[in-house]
């Protein structure tokens, strides 16, 4: 099986609908529970730092990140904190790409 990590980000096309239910479930446990499904609709979590450099750094990261898989998360930066929401917006939900996009983000930390 492919990791989350290896795969890209892919535009979700017209019409598809966004996950749920088992399939939801399954990307989400090979994601890990750190990241919180919120209503079944987007992924959420806070990265915490020293002071507000790292969070900035951390930040631009991302948002380097981003800008490659062309997925791009909301990001809300503060003193000693970065959260990041993913959903797909064109189709107002969860696809793979935004557990694909997690999975990277994370990686940012152990590198």
């Amino acid at each position: 099986m492919v990791s989350l990590t290896q795969k890209k980000c892919t535009p979700a096309e017209e019409g598809v609908q966004p996950l749920e239910g088992d399939a939801l479930e399954t990307l989400h446990e090979e994601l890990g529970r750190e990241w919180h499904v919120v209503h079944e609709h987007h992924l959420e979590k806070e990265f915490h730092f020293k002071n507000f450099s790292e969070a900035l750094s951390f930040t631009n990261q991302v948002g380097e990140l981003a800008e490659k898989e062309k997925h791009h998360p909301d990001i809300h930066l503060a003193w000693g904190k970065v959260r990041v929401v993913l959903w797909t917006h064109n189709i107002n939900g969860l696809s793979e790409s935004d557990f694909i996009l997690a999975a990277k983000i994370d990686l940012l930390l152990r590198s």
